[in-house]
């Protein structure tokens, strides 16, 4: 028998954010077409995301799993794998068993904007990621040191901050580094939440975004927060979190319906949307 759900267990307020939204509007909308509900569990640690998996599984309350954020070690793969509950990743982490997974093309994505930058004459490029361990984060920072070692521009780690993706952090780690001497040029933004931090510590130190500074900013395409509607217009990398969530729907029903987990490995390349805000390097 079929339990007709799908879990998904997030950690506290951090993960309930725009990009979860985006990502379960398009989740629910094509599980409802099918009559499958999705059981959300939230939780406030590790240690209880373990357990509401584990209690998931002896409750049989739902046929499979999403795992989101993953990390490159992922203990909780590891879990699932062990619980014999059937899940599809939305990332990727290195486990040795087959698993299923949906992923954008992280590492391609900032290798393709930060040569882009360095085309445009940057050399001081920051690059504000998400949380260190996460796989995309670190697949973002393989793709930024990739382009910059190709051109033999060093790396420095002042350039570099990690953190959850809010408008507030992102504006105290964009006005510290607009601080340095020589400072940066160019911002890579993990996301839009990011860039408006960003732009308002690039508008508060008296700079204009697209001549004193540039900035690439990576989109998931959240309805309310257009980059064509910014001024100046936000260049981008841009992939749909929501067709993430509607295509992650698709992949479970194909699981649950026999397909071999070995089968199920798609990666989505991104697209470099090129607008008004990165522009050349400012002479100084």
């Amino acid at each position: 028998g079929r339990a007709g759900a799908i879990g998904l267990v997030l950690r506290g307020a951090d993960e309930l954010g725009p990009h979860m939204s985006e990502f379960l509007s398009g989740l629910g909308g094509r599980m409802a077409t099918q009559d499958i509900d999705i059981v959300v569990t939230t939780v406030a640690s590790h240690q209880e995301e373990l357990a509401a998996y584990r209690r998931l599984a002896a409750s049989q309350r739902v046929d499979a799993m999403i795992l989101h954020s993953p990390t490159l070690k992922d203990e909780r793969a590891e879990l699932l794998l062990d619980l014999k509950i059937p899940f599809v990743l939305h990332g990727r982490t290195n486990v040795t068993r087959p698993v299923a997974w949906l992923d954008i093309d992280n590492t391609g994505a900032l290798e393709r904007a930060t040569s882009h930058l360095l085309d445009l004459g940057h050399r001081r490029i920051a690059l504000l990621n998400g949380i260190k361990g996460r796989t995309f984060a670190e697949h973002r920072e393989l793709g930024y040191m990739a382009a910059l070692s190709a051109r033999g521009v060093p790396f420095d780690p002042a350039l570099m901050g990690n953190s959850a993706f809010t408008d507030e952090v992102a504006f105290r780690l964009a006005q510290s580094m607009l601080e340095l001497r020589p400072r940066p040029t160019a911002f890579l933004a993990g996301s839009m939440m990011t860039a408006l931090g960003v732009f308002r510590a690039i508008r508060q130190a008296g700079m204009q975004l697209g001549t004193d500074v540039s900035m690439i900013a990576h989109d998931d395409v959240f309805p309310y927060l257009n980059a064509d509607n910014m001024y100046p217009t936000m260049s981008t990398t841009r992939s749909s979190i929501r067709q993430a969530g509607e295509r992650m729907a698709e992949l479970l029903l194909q699981m649950l319906g026999g397909k071999l987990v070995a089968d199920i490995h798609e990666l989505w390349p991104v697209e470099l949307v090129l607008r008004e805000s990165s522009g050349p390097a400012p002479l100084f």
